[in-house]
């Protein structure tokens, strides 16, 4: 089929016969077809301009849209790869702090076990001191009862008296 156009419309001419149309009102309908179709045919070509435009802002926008859910869906990942690396530190950094408090504990538990065997030791050397000292305080006070007894057996005026004894005396006390 052939596309007329408006100035086809207007250059159509009629056969007129014995009993035809009127030639008059065949023209003006002619042209106000014509008129018409050159409205229909301008706002055809506006709303094909139109679709073309739209088209293209359509394709942008989806693109656009392509552009940003692949954006959300690496942000996404992104995210949850943070996430699991958060977690994976917030393990280590546990596990190291436990770690930690274990050797902390057993070097603590070292710390006591040596000062309780320090303890130990010092309360041995207080009961030997102790004892050191009493037997001590015994020679002295054997030695004390000897001198009195010396003292109480040798007549007044004896040369001894304000002397020292003779260091063999004491021997084995």
């Amino acid at each position: 089929m052939n596309r007329m156009t408006p100035l086809d419309i207007q250059q159509r001419e009629f056969k007129v016969g014995f009993r035809g149309y009127d030639r008059q009102e065949v023209e003006a309908f002619l042209r106000t077809v014509a008129q018409t179709v050159e409205e229909l045919v301008t706002e055809n070509v506006m709303l094909k301009e139109r679709a073309e435009t739209t088209e293209g802002q359509v394709g942008e926008l989806r693109r656009k849209e392509a552009t940003l859910n692949e954006l959300l869906m690496n942000t996404q990942e992104m995210a949850e790869t943070l996430k699991q690396t958060a977690r994976r530190e917030a393990e280590l950094i546990q596990k190291e702090a436990e770690l930690k408090a274990e050797d902390l504990l057993m070097n603590a538990q070292a710390e006591y076990g040596r000062l309780q065997r320090e303890i130990f030791a010092l309360q041995k050397q207080r009961v030997l001191a102790l004892e050191k000292l009493r037997a001590l305080l015994r020679t002295f006070h054997k030695m004390i009862e000897l001198e009195e007894l010396d003292q109480d057996s040798l007549p007044s005026g004896t040369a001894y008296k304000d002397k020292e004894l003779p260091p063999d005396r004491y021997e084995g006390v």
